[in-house]
C-alpha cells in the first residue's frame, strides 16, 4: 500500500489511498459521502449530534451489544479478531488457524483492525474475496468506544463523539476498498463500550458484536484450554479468538474443537447468519 504519514508516522485510509491521520475528520467526510447504502447518516452530522452526550453505562454487556442469538438450530458463530499494533506480536497472522478454517470449509466471521491489514496487505485482500468469511471491522486503532476515555485493560478509549466516529470509519474505509461493502459488524478494541459509544456506532449503520463464549483470552490460552472452552458452547453461541497470535494454542485447540463440535450435531456459521436464524429476526 502506498500512501504518505504525517510527521509521526500515522496514516489513514481515503477510498484506498491514505491520508494523515491529523486530518482525518475531514477525510471522513469524504469517506462517509462515498459510503451511500450502510452508513445512516453523514460522518460529521453523527460527531456533532453526540458531541454533548456523557455516558451512563460501560463494560461489554451493555443492551444493543450483540452476544449471542436465540435460534433452535445448533449453530455457533465462531469469530476471529486480527487486533494489529505495535505490541510485540500483534501484527502476527495465524496462517494455520486459517489454513484449517479453509481445509475444512468452516465459515467465520474475521474482524480486521487497520493497522493488521496495512501489516498483511495482500493477505487482507485475500480473505476478503473468500467466500468462507465474513469480515468485521475491529477498528483503527484497537480502543475501546467511548466518548470519555474510559480504559479497559490498560488501554485508553476514545475521548469523544468525533474520536469514537474516527476510530469507527478509518477502520470500514479499507474494508469497504476490499469487499465493496459496508461492514455490518464492529468489535471495538477490548470489546468495550459505553452506551453513547453504541448509539453512535448505530448512526453510522453498524451492529456492536460482543460475545458469549471467550476462546481464548485474547490469544494466550495453552490449546487444551481453548479446546475446552469451544467445547462449552450452546447453540446461538458467538465465540471470540484470535487470528493474530501464532504462537498461541488457538489454532491447535480450534482443530481439537471443531470436530468435535460437528460430531455433536453443531453447524458453523458468520454473524450475519447467525442473526437470519434467530426467530422473529431477518439479516
Amino acid at each position: 500500500m502506498s500512501g504518505r504519514e504525517d510527521g509521526k508516522g500515522n496514516r489513514g485510509w481515503n477510498g484506498g489511498r491514505l491520508f494523515p491521520m491529523g486530518s482525518l475528520l475531514a477525510a471522513l467526510l469524504c469517506l462517509a459521502v462515498s459510503c451511500g447504502a450502510g452508513a445512516a447518516a453523514p460522518v460529521r452530522d453523527v460527531a456533532t449530534r453526540f458531541a454533548k452526550e456523557r455516558p451512563s453505562a460501560w463494560g461489554m454487556d451493555l443492551p444493543g451489544v450483540l452476544h449471542r442469538a436465540s435460534v433452535e438450530d445448533r449453530v455457533v458463530a465462531l469469530t476471529f479478531d486480527a487486533c494489529g499494533g505495535a505490541r510485540r506480536g500483534h501484527d502476527d497472522y495465524d496462517r494455520r488457524l486459517i489454513a484449517f478454517l479453509e481445509s475444512e470449509r468452516i465459515p467465520a466471521t474475521l474482524f480486521l483492525n487497520l493497522r493488521w491489514i496495512r501489516a498483511h496487505p495482500e493477505t487482507a485482500r485475500a480473505l476478503a474475496g473468500n467466500p468462507l468469511f465474513e469480515i468485521g471491522s475491529h477498528g483503527a486503532k484497537h480502543r475501546p468506544l467511548s466518548v470519555s476515555s474510559r480504559r479497559a485493560y490498560g488501554i485508553r478509549g476514545t475521548a469523544s463523539a468525533a474520536e469514537a466516529v474516527e476510530e469507527v470509519e478509518a477502520g470500514i474505509g479499507p474494508i469497504m476498498a476490499m469487499t465493496g461493502r459496508r461492514p455490518l459488524f464492529f468489535r471495538s478494541g477490548t470489546a468495550h463500550y459505553d452506551d453513547v459509544a453504541l448509539r453512535i456506532l448505530d448512526a453510522l449503520g453498524c451492529r456492536a458484536a460482543g460475545f458469549s463464549v471467550n476462546g481464548d483470552e485474547g490469544g494466550t490460552l495453552p490449546a487444551g484450554v481453548v479446546r475446552r472452552r469451544l467445547l462449552s458452547v450452546r447453540p446461538g453461541d458467538i465465540v471470540l479468538c484470535h487470528m493474530n497470535r501464532p504462537a498461541s494454542g488457538t489454532a491447535e485447540g480450534v482443530r481439537q474443537a471443531v470436530p468435535e463440535l460437528l460430531r455433536r450435531g453443531f453447524r458453523f456459521v458468520t454473524l450475519e447468519e447467525l442473526l437470519s436464524l434467530e426467530r422473529g429476526r431477518s439479516p
